[in-house]
């Protein structure tokens, strides 16, 4: 199953951690510096000219890989963390006006909605998920604990950073849909990585990154925007695309791909993601290395005295899995599992918990994992983890 040869990794490293950034397939890569060869051989013509076509074929193989109706619902940003600032930022908020989130979801949003929450003097409810997590229905439950009826709007990742859980997004939108609640998702994860039809969603807004588990080169990802909510969404750079010169059939497309210089060859690869993925049944890549994630874990979970955060299922986990553990260095561990073993794989620190998620693609084999587990061993005699 191993597609090792088709990717730029070290061949020294054992790479456990495609959840942060993923890695782009040699196919993508060659198509990335033949993008970016043709912006440096005619910048005007591929920036002021040509550009906008690039951009609108790229949308719609995003739109119809993602099964978007109308591919101008997208626009492409750089991270989804620029995506949630966009929304953050336009959202109508008015003091005491509340934003209601878990308390699982990615740091940088969690700061994003912080910083524009005290700004417009609203709040942000970070409800508290108790884990393990059960049932879909129990998480939704327990999520509208927080709901009142200050509540404007829902914020929740489609799949958690920290702690690598799928989430009832679909449920929790359905459900605050039948509240008249905005809803925001944050889907950093999930394109490339498990069954993803974005009209099921039924999001108001979704962003996601296509240089994850797409495979895409860094710095590529989309925000949809439903066109009921897109006069929320202000330019967070102010440029050409404002009162734009010749404006194109979409405002929200004109505010954020019009927004001056930027080498944009990143997006332009997303057919050849898309093409990549199909010539190698990326359904069927998925679903082997989900088993494997699951199939493993138990032994993890033993050698670490730790108990799994959810049942270990396709409803909770894709292709990666958070341990929690029990160490007061998670730093030193991170960088001794790295530079003594030769192991690239997060310790995540979420709240009060710590977590080792390990994430597995196409080029991992089970000498990986095994390689881990060894590593760990080590450390554990080496004193990197406290007694429980």
């Amino acid at each position: 199953m191993s597609l090792k040869d088709q990717f730029l990794i070290r061949p020294d490293i054992h790479f456990l951690n495609f959840g942060s950034f993923g890695a782009a397939p040699k196919p993508v890569f060659e198509a990335y510096q033949k993008w970016q060869l043709l912006l440096e051989q005619e910048s005007v013509q591929f920036i002021a000219f040509d550009g906008p076509k690039y951009l609108a074929e790229a949308r719609q193989a995003l739109a119809t890989y993602i099964n978007c109706d109308n591919k101008d619902n997208l626009v492409f940003v750089t991270n989804p963390s620029y995506a949630v600032n966009i929304v953050a930022r336009g959202l109508d908020l008015k003091e005491g006006d509340e934003i209601l989130a878990t308390d699982i979801e990615y740091g940088a949003c969690d700061r994003t909605w912080d910083f524009y929450c005290t700004e417009k003097k609203a709040v942000y409810r970070r409800q508290h998920i108790t884990l393990p997590v059960t049932t879909k229905e129990q998480f939704v439950e327990d999520f509208f604990k927080g709901y009142n009826e200050k509540t404007k709007a829902v914020f929740i990742s489609h799949i958690t950073s920290a702690t690598a859980l799928i989430l009832p997004v679909k449920e929790i939108c359905a459900k605050a849909k039948e509240l008249g609640l905005i809803t925001i998702v944050d889907g950093a994860h999930v394109p490339g990585h498990i069954p993803f039809d974005l009209s099921t969603i039924q999001a108001d807004f979704y962003t996601g990154a296509c240089h994850k588990w797409m495979m895409a080169p860094k710095g590529c990802s989309f925000l949809y925007a439903h066109p009921s909510v897109q006069h929320y969404c202000d330019p967070l750079v102010v440029s050409w695309g404002y009162k734009a010169a010749k404006p194109s059939n979409s405002q929200f497309l004109d505010y954020h791909q019009m927004i001056g210089t930027r080498d944009f060859s990143a997006f332009c690869t997303l057919p050849t993601c898309v093409e990549f993925m199909a010539k190698h049944n990326w359904p069927e890549v998925a679903r082997y290395y989900r088993n494997m994630v699951r199939e493993q874990a138990p032994r993890f979970f033993e050698l670490l005295n730790s108990k799994p955060i959810s049942p270990l299922t396709d409803h909770w986990l894709g292709q990666m899995i958070s341990i929690k553990i029990n160490t007061d260095q998670p730093e030193l561990l991170q960088r001794t599992l790295f530079t003594d073993y030769k192991i690239e794989v997060p310790i995540m620190v979420q709240n009060a918990d710590i977590y080792l998620r390990y994430s597995l693609n196409a080029f991992n084999t089970i000498e990986d994992l095994d390689a881990l587990y060894n590593a760990l061993v080590q450390c554990k005699e080496c004193g990197l983890f406290k007694s429980n």
